[in-house]
């Protein structure tokens, strides 16, 4: 929900041009400006191990995407699980050289050698797409599930597929196009794709002879064993492990209580789990985050959570707050009801306006509608911050990036056959009708106009050079999407898949063609040739788009209480992202921008926080001029203060307490005073941990999922905070609540 920004990376020191030297410090530090043109990419183990991962991921991604505790399984978990498997092939394959019909004379083994960092690499790229670049699963899977089980209309598989593909390609092919601005000059440097080149370096270090600590293989296969036998008891033998919620248990008949107290549904005072699935969903693993990076998430999350939220619902009763759940993603009537939102659609998927009048305006939770007002800062104070502490620096590397020379390691990448530019003419040029094909002949299914395609994909195509210069020296990503859903909300109110249509053309071509740019920086720093890593993107993104839509084509139709999200029920199937994605289509789209935060909605002051987040980074920038030896004013980051509460909902307090309390326990106490082992076995237990759990979970579905079969006991009937979804306000009546 909202906007979500990357953290803020340290500043860059920029010495002096070498031509043997990168002029960026910390990539001087981290790269290597060695390179072995001669190690073989193109292998069996490459292939084997890369459309393995990609599929596997993409398919545990979209399976766990529906479930309550949504676990986002990235590509760090394959990069760590595939070393020792690629290095197993090594040893077992047959050497045997042999032709294949159609190559001439040349020579392919199924073992070239000693398995190699590229090989690595692109592994780890082509798992990277089967995780929709750290998003999970693709983002318009999101648009099929919430026709089929929230709207309870009709999409047939090939306008799905055709959907999914093209908006997950279709900023690739101008992406490719921009690399010579943002992926070849040095000062472009993408801070986070230091960290990967960091783990890539450290997992292939030999291990050194006579080292008696346990290896990082053997660690892995420990860590991941534990992981898989404890998941049985939080996903299925003893549920309530995952939020246990004590402060319910003891004030059982208090409705404020266990509002106070509820992990899932309150503010999570005092709920702890032992699920990591709940700990790393959402934020994914506290593990792979730096501290400062927790620290500013935590600052953030505890202002709006335990400051704003407090004074907004038992303080003031801003915009009837008690009415309504403390916190809530659903959608309500004035007398604190479940708006019931298919009966405000007609038989053309549009407003029915007089069902709309007849139930009266849409109201939101407050924690839901300032989340949407957060939302608009974090987009606004986003433009001011990087403008006012980046702009100069921006601007200085972009000349620099056009005047200086070639730094080592572009030059150590013109050994290798550059991508012809037809080929991004090409992709684009197809993807493009495709989309208008899709947008003109199954318009009844996705209801946008053809005009719109063109004008989401102008405003993705006119951002994507701008974003990315500022992802690229500062690690901050503005997202498009509040943008994009409400220039479409304005323009075509009433249309609530083609507003969702819109925004995933609009926003999600820019964020696939950033991510495609930070990988392709990825391999220019690891050396790969560029042929090999835009195949291995394209590949793996069709693969992984296609692999999400037949998991979700499976489970929508196998799982009948799927997406049904009843407080009484414990069924771990609630798809808490499509119920916020589902919301914000009838706010956007169905509804329309005017009736929800304009002048025929209840929320128009919402809007005044765009000009907040704007004005906020030049108080903070003027204060930090007037007192420069003041430097924690400078560390005053709005942008990840304000977006802090980005992903609640559909995250809840226990997720953002967990992961905060972890991320501390293991980057801050951790690496300050066992450094050594931080350094040898945290990401190898990151990756055990999620890789242990997704894995038992598929177990759990498979085994006993299937045929419905449950465990019925205390243990296995949630966290026991029935009333905190309760309102508080007198007079309102709620199934299964007191009336005051």
């Amino acid at each position: 929900m909202g906007t979500v920004v990357e953290l803020e990376a340290p500043k860059p020191k920029i010495e002096d041009d070498d031509d043997d030297v990168s002029p960026v410090e910390q990539v001087r530090l981290t790269v290597t400006n060695e390179d072995d043109p001669t190690l073989p990419v193109w292998t069996f183990r490459m292939w084997f191990l890369g459309l393995l991962s990609c599929a596997l991921l993409s398919f545990l991604n979209q399976f766990f995407s529906y479930r309550t505790e949504p676990l986002i399984i990235t590509q760090i978990t394959v990069q760590v699980a595939t070393l020792p498997i690629g290095h197993f092939m090594a040893r077992i394959l047959p050497t045997t050289k042999f032709r294949i019909p159609g190559l001439g004379s040349t020579e392919v083994s199924l073992n070239p050698g000693p398995f190699n960092i590229k090989e690595h690499v692109l592994i780890t790229i082509f798992a990277n797409a089967g995780s929709a670049f750290g998003s999970g699963s693709a983002y318009a899977v999101g648009i099929v599930n919430i026709i089929k089980k929230f709207y309870f209309r009709k999409i047939t598989f090939l306008a799905s597929w055709l959907l999914i593909i093209t908006t997950q390609v279709l900023g690739y092919g101008w992406a490719g196009l921009l690399r010579k601005y943002v992926v070849e000059p040095a000062h472009m440097w993408w801070p986070s794709t230091l960290v990967q080149v960091s783990l890539f370096r450290a997992l292939h270090e030999k291990e050194e002879k006579g080292d008696q600590r346990i290896s990082r293989a053997k660690f892995f296969l420990i860590a991941l064993v534990c992981s898989f036998t404890w998941y049985a008891f939080p996903g299925y033998l003893f549920t309530t492990l995952t939020s246990i919620s004590w402060v319910c248990w003891i004030f059982s008949k208090s409705v404020t209580a266990q509002q106070i107290g509820s992990g899932m549904r309150g503010l999570g005072v005092g709920a702890i789990t032992l699920d990591w699935s709940a700990v790393a969903s959402f934020l994914f693993s506290p593990l792979i985050c730096p501290f400062f990076a927790i620290a500013n998430v935590f600052a953030g999350y505890a202002m709006i959570v335990y400051i704003v939220i407090p004074i907004a619902y038992w303080g003031l009763d801003s915009y009837d707050a008690q009415k309504f759940p403390i916190f809530s993603s659903h959608l309500f009537t004035a007398e604190g009801q479940r708006y019931d939102i298919p009966a405000i659609v007609n038989d053309k998927f549009q407003l029915d306006i007089a069902k709309y009048n007849e139930q009266g305006r849409i109201h939101l939770s407050t924690f839901f509608a300032l989340t949407y007002g957060f939302g608009f800062a974090t987009i606004a104070s986003t433009l001011t911050h990087v403008g006012l502490f980046y702009g100069r620096e921006i601007m200085d590397r972009y000349r620099a990036s056009y005047q200086g020379k070639d730094d080592i390691h572009t030059r150590l990448m013109r050994k290798y056959k550059d991508i012809p530019s037809w080929w991004f003419y090409l992709l684009l040029a197809v993807t493009l009708a495709v989309s208008l094909a899709l947008c003109i002949f199954l318009n009844d299914q996705v209801q946008m106009p053809w005009w719109g395609l063109l004008f989401a994909s102008a405003i993705a195509f006119t951002f994507t050079l701008p974003i990315s210069i500022i992802t690229a020296t500062t690690n901050q990503t503005p997202g498009l999407n509040i943008i994009t859903e409400y220039i479409m909300g304005i323009i075509l109110p009433g249309h609530p898949i083609a507003n969702v249509c819109f925004k995933t053309y609009g926003y999600m071509s820019m964020a696939q063609a950033v991510s495609f740019l930070n990988d392709f920086k990825l391999g220019h720093y690891m050396k790969i040739p560029p042929r090999s890593m835009f195949l291995v993107q394209f590949i793996g993104t069709v693969l992984a788009g296609t692999v999400n839509l037949v998991v979700a084509e499976w489970l929508l139709h196998s799982i009948k209480t799927i997406c049904v999200d009843d407080p009484n029920s414990d069924s771990p199937w609630t798809c808490p992202g499509d119920r916020v994605f589902f919301d914000a289509s009838v706010i956007w789209g169905l509804a329309g921008p005017k009736r929800i935060f304009g002048s025929q909605g209840n929320y128009s002051a919402m809007n005044w926080f765009f000009l907040g987040g704007l004005i906020g980074p030049v108080i903070v920038w003027l204060l930090h001029k007037a007192f420069p030896k003041q430097t924690w004013i400078r560390l005053i980051n709005l942008p990840v203060l304000l977006g802090a509460t980005a992903y609640m909902p559909p995250a809840t307090a226990l997720n953002y307490n967990s992961w905060i309390v972890v991320g501390t326990i293991f980057n801050f106490f951790v690496f300050r005073y066992r450094k050594q082992w931080w350094q040898r076995y945290n990401y190898v237990l990151s990756a055990a941990l999620d890789a242990g759990v997704a894995f038992m979970a598929v177990v759990i579905y498979l085994s006993v999922g299937v045929e419905n079969t449950t465990l019925t006991w205390w243990g296995t009937n949630g966290e026991h905070c029935d009333l905190a979804g309760c309102p508080t306000a007198k007079g309102i009546v709620v199934d299964g609540c007191p009336v005051f």
